[in-house]
């Protein structure tokens, strides 16, 4: 929850810097953001590879394990289509790409901001955070009403850092592993994802 608040705070400070002009004229439409994109790519492979988890978690995973990030997939890029019906001034691959983010707002922002532009970018901002508060405050009420895999299938990518606490309180600690297997492949999955469905739309 921390962490969400934080990132809050970063994106109306940047919207502030840009509508006041705080930043150098000469970052605004130039290659700075999309080396920073390659930066940030770049660390999220190298944290998952320094991860001493990965090599374990690589070895016991079982079809059945597997079988919850594609649920995440499909509901996710599902739940985007429906959206974009709902949304008509929303393209179908802005928001289908927004649905890949999985939680996972600051690779997912970046990219489709570069790849789409600062409107889709911002739209999947907000609401791959909204992905991790909802799952942070409401994991209770996820179990309760949807049952125990609930809050992992909602936390997405972030199942396996930022809400694996309430996913561990709520769901047990018995959904530790596919929580942590489910957002290792969606946190690998997001980058490759949105790509994708840039190229066939």
């Amino acid at each position: 929850m921390k962490n969400s608040l934080i990132i809050t705070c970063f994106f109306i400070g940047g919207i502030l810097a840009g509508f006041f002009h705080f930043l150098p004229p000469g970052w605004i439409g130039s290659g700075v953001t999309q080396w920073i994109l390659f930066g940030l790519i770049f660390l999220v492979g190298f944290v998952l590879g320094a991860d001493p988890r990965l090599g374990m978690l690589v070895r016991s995973i079982r079809v059945s394990v597997v079988l919850v990030p594609l649920a995440v997939v499909t509901g996710s890029l599902g739940g985007a289509a429906v959206g974009c019906l709902l949304l008509p001034s929303l393209s179908l691959p802005d928001s289908l790409a927004i649905g890949a983010g999985f939680g996972y707002y600051s690779l997912s922002s970046i990219m489709i901001g570069e790849l789409s532009g600062k409107t889709a970018g911002a739209i999947a901002l907000i609401t791959n955070i909204f992905r991790e508060i909802t799952t942070l405050l409401a994991a209770p009420l996820l179990v309760k009403w949807f049952g125990t895999m609930a809050p992992v299938l909602s936390g997405g990518a972030t199942s396996m850092d930022t809400t694996l606490p309430v996913i561990m309180k709520y769901a047990g600690k018995e959904y530790l592993f596919y929580a942590l297997i489910s957002g290792i492949i969606l946190t690998m999955l997001t980058p490759l994802l949105i790509s994708l469905i840039y190229a066939i739309f």
